[in-house]
């Protein structure tokens, strides 16, 4: 494993501030193009909800009543897939105008092709109904957001422009200006500089603010989108679970392709060597026994050096301190190899699940072996305490910093490692140092 060190970290913050905006947020909301897009948004829902909450309705009415006769679950059938084709829609939707990136439900699963399979397969899916479910709520809430936000936004740029079209009124209405208030005896209008004046400031109140309720009604939407079109808690686990699979299989093979290289290129080649020697040997031990004597010497060194590649191939496997000793005597003996002095503090009320406390051993080791390799610091530490039910490993070193695990090195495999056993490793690295890794590990006694 190789951690990339490198320069150029947060130069991302630098552009920000750069090219930042001079007006606050409050000010320049009204004009950015994503408060148009979330207006936009809402005046689309009306329409679109009104088609997909007539559909629903009718068809599954129709449906309903049709139960009675086999005709009555195709038509249900197929007031499912239509509301499943409006939901597709409507995460488009979300996720042009509103930046919502919401991944599809889980597919239909059918046993066997056919229409009477597919009805089933539609019929019992978790998502349909969802899916009809939000057809049935987003149209109120999409009249109300409609209402409010049309309100809002044409009465605040009618009053904020009315010094710029309050002419209309006495030309061309015989009146003037706007009406505040009338009745058969007396009527107030707008019309003095004063009245004109404040019934802009009036519109200016109402156009900043017009932006953020329309973008607390989107936040419902997306709610929805979110809650009843995306796939279900219990899929996205499923899901995950099967891509942790996947890692924790191509991690074993890869570990087992290690040892099987590791074996043949070292001891096994050794051995090899040793069984040769030994037969040149036998030859020469009547014939010249001296130099038969200095082969025995290299031979015996040749076993102890297998011996030690051995003993480190099966400390790299699992270690036996870790097994007798626990995390600390362990990570103590990694911490010892290390290039740099390390400071080791384990503070665990007891030991964890072995699986669990082999994945810790092997984070630590990999990391301390980037501060030896990469990291060009002068001091190390090691933490590790319990929280909750959580085990939480931190790794600091005063070195050059830039690790940074969406490079694609080795800390991105770490981290998928973790990720495996729903473990978390987060880094904290910028330019000139230092670094700190957190791992997060769920506590398994």
């Amino acid at each position: 494993m190789a951690t990339d060190y490198g320069d150029g970290y947060g130069r991302g913050d630098e552009r920000s501030a750069a090219t930042g905006y001079r007006l606050p947020a409050a000010l320049r909301a009204p004009f950015e193009a994503r408060s148009w897009r979330e207006f936009g948004y809402v005046l689309l829902s009306l329409p679109l909800s009104i088609v997909l909450f007539t559909w629903t309705v009718t068809v599954v009415s129709l449906g309903a009543g049709l139960l009675v006769t086999f005709l009555g679950i195709p038509v249900l059938a197929a007031a499912l897939a239509g509301c499943r084709g409006f939901a597709a829609l409507e995460r488009a939707r979300a996720r042009g105008l509103l930046g919502l990136d919401v991944a599809e439900p889980e597919p239909l699963r059918m046993r066997k092709p056919g229409a009477l399979a597919w009805m089933g397969a539609v019929l019992k899916s978790g998502s349909s109904w969802r899916n009809l479910l939000y057809a049935l709520l987003q149209f109120p809430w999409a009249v109300f957001a409609f209402s409010v936000a049309v309100t809002l936004w044409s009465v605040g740029w009618t009053l904020l422009t009315y010094p710029l079209w309050f002419w209309v009124f006495p030309m061309y209405g015989g009146q003037g200006g706007l009406q505040l208030y009338g009745d058969e005896h007396h009527s107030v209008y707008l019309d003095n500089p004063f009245e004109i004046t404040v019934t802009a400031l009036v519109g200016l109140l109402f156009t900043l603010a017009a932006p953020w309720i329309v973008r607390a009604l989107t936040t419902v939407d997306g709610l929805l989108v979110r809650g009843l079109l995306g796939p279900s808690s219990l899929s996205a686990r499923v899901v995950e679970l099967e891509s942790d699979r996947g890692v924790v299989v191509d991690t074993a093979a890869a570990d087992l392709r290690r040892i099987e290289r590791d074996l043949h290129d070292g001891a096994q080649a050794r051995l090899v060597n040793l069984a040769m020697d030994l037969g040149l040997v036998k030859e020469k031990l009547r014939e010249d026994p001296r130099s038969a004597a200095a082969m025995v010497e290299e031979a015996h060194g040749e076993v102890k050096t297998a011996l030690q590649e051995l003993r480190d191939l099966a400390r790299g496997i699992h270690p036996a301190v870790l097994t007798d000793r626990g995390l600390d005597a362990a990570l103590s003996s990694v911490a010892s190899r290390c290039t740099v002095p390390v400071r080791v503090e384990v503070d665990l009320p007891e030991r964890p699940a072995p699986a669990i406390e082999g994945i810790a051993y092997f984070t630590v080791s990999e990391l301390l072996q980037n501060i030896s390799k990469h990291s060009r610091a002068r001091s190390a530490s090691v933490d590790v305490w319990q929280t909750e039910d959580r085990l939480m490993l931190q790794v600091t070193d005063d070195g050059v910093g830039g690790a940074d695990v969406s490079r694609g090195s080795g800390l991105a495999g770490l981290a998928g490692r973790l990720d495996a056993v729903d473990g978390v490793l987060v880094v904290d690295s910028p330019a000139g140092g230092p670094t700190r890794v957190i791992a997060e590990l769920p506590w398994r006694t």
